[in-house]
């Protein structure tokens, strides 16, 4: 209670922090349009037979649709992905077909999970220093033929000069075996949090929460007796009714070689989709008459152990709030990754301050799924919608990584 006071107190006093985040100045960076494709089941679902290019492309040419804006005015579009090698070429395709000029350039990235974050981050950056005016940053995983697995060992001159070099090989599961062996997070506490990730997602799809973040994508998929029919992806396919903890009970262990808490009721969904974010700077975004949704305002990456690499939320969201000079009970909505239900739980129960109905109250990528490198801008997309429809403010995004990272990010919603 006494540290919501000091929240409200902090909301009030004039030249307080909190205050200087949320005004509006003509040099704020801000989101005029934030979409996504619905999530998908990979391997199994409607982007099962869906090209990377062409998923980019159908968002892409949305983007433009809905936004109006002159796509000869969109200077760089940034994308993260993590598991296609040729993602650069195939964005920068896809622009080209969803009618940007060749004028705007075209770039992946890949920080693991947090790519579309970071995406997010280097397009508000270029637009804060001058670089370029208006820049589209996106999130995109085809998981259906791709993922992060290592092709082979890493170079033992390399593995042999340090234990944490050698654990950057540790599978990711392994590494959720390890956040449940070595905090007690046990098989009994990661069903129970992902029943209720499934039940929060269940609830926001029946209430038609999801509806104005996702734009429908017209995709053909191919019938199990070979024929091509032409479908309109709308919902997110990951979502399973009724899921209780005692469902996921029933579910055997994903990985018992390492422990053997972890399973696929508890875990994130191999996914495929894509998210993309709109940005440009407050003044040119009243110039050019876009509405302006939400504002970019600051972003961080913290290190940690890789072999508990999932649990980097805990240490990147306690830095970027102290260099904000806030703490999360000024925080409304807080989208942290649900890569694994042993590291959520960990990050529910040890981030000080963190509210847990606060924290995806959509449910996350247990349930909804988790395309790499587009979850990070997917967060963005959701938070901000959940944001409006509680007519609140301030969104925290966070990420773990893989090899033992963590990022944040925090946006205001300015659709009150």
């Amino acid at each position: 209670m006494a540290e919501r006071i000091g929240s409200i107190i902090r909301h009030l006093a004039p030249g307080s922090a909190l205050n200087q985040i949320q005004a509006k100045n003509p040099d704020d960076i801000v989101i005029t349009l934030a979409i996504r494709t619905p999530l998908t089941r990979a391997k199994k679902g409607g982007f099962k037979d869906t090209s990377l290019e062409y998923m980019v492309y159908a968002l892409l040419k949305d983007v433009r649709e809905r936004s109006k804006i002159d796509p000869a005015l969109v200077e760089d579009i940034c994308m993260g992905n993590v598991s296609d090698a040729k993602a650069a070429y195939k964005l920068r395709a896809a622009a080209l077909a969803a009618g940007f000029p060749n004028t705007a350039g075209a770039s992946s990235i890949n920080r693991f999970c947090s790519s579309g974050l970071k995406a997010t981050a280097d397009i508000a950056h270029a637009i804060s220093n001058g670089s370029i005016e208006v820049g589209i940053a996106l999130g995109a995983e085809q998981m259906t033929i791709g993922g992060d697995k290592l092709d082979k060992p890493f170079d033992e001159a390399v593995t042999s000069q340090s234990q944490e070099a050698a654990d950057c090989m540790q599978p990711m599961g392994w590494t959720s075996e390890n956040v449940s062996n070595e905090f007690n997070v046990t098989r009994d506490l990661m069903d129970e949090y992902a029943a209720e990730s499934f039940q929060r997602a269940e609830k926001a799809q029946k209430a038609g929460w999801f509806d104005d973040e996702i734009a429908p994508i017209k995709t053909k998929i191919q019938t199990p007796e070979g024929e091509w029919k032409e479908v309109t992806l709308t919902k997110d396919e990951g979502i399973r009714p009724g899921t209780t903890k005692e469902s996921l009970g029933k579910i055997r262990s994903a990985f018992p070689q390492w422990g053997g808490a972890t399973t696929g009721g508890n875990a994130s969904q191999i996914t495929d989709g894509a998210a993309a974010v709109l940005l440009m700077k407050r003044s040119t975004a009243i110039k050019l008459g876009q509405p302006i949704i939400g504002k970019y305002v600051a972003s961080t990456v913290a290190g940690l152990a890789p072999r508990i690499m999932g649990i980097g939320p805990s240490v990147a969201i306690p830095k970027l709030l102290s260099q904000l000079n806030l703490n999360l009970a000024d925080i409304d909505v807080v989208e942290i990754n649900e890569a694994f239900a042993s590291m959520a739980v960990y990050c529910r129960d040890n981030i000080v301050g963190l509210d847990y109905a606060k924290m995806n109250p959509r449910g996350g990528a247990i349930a909804l799924g988790h395309p790499l490198g587009a979850t990070g801008a997917r967060q963005i997309v959701t938070g901000l919608s959940e944001c409006r429809r509680q007519k609140k403010k301030l969104l925290l995004t966070s990420m773990c990584i893989g090899t033992g990272q963590g990022m944040a990010g925090l946006f205001v919603n300015e659709q009150v």
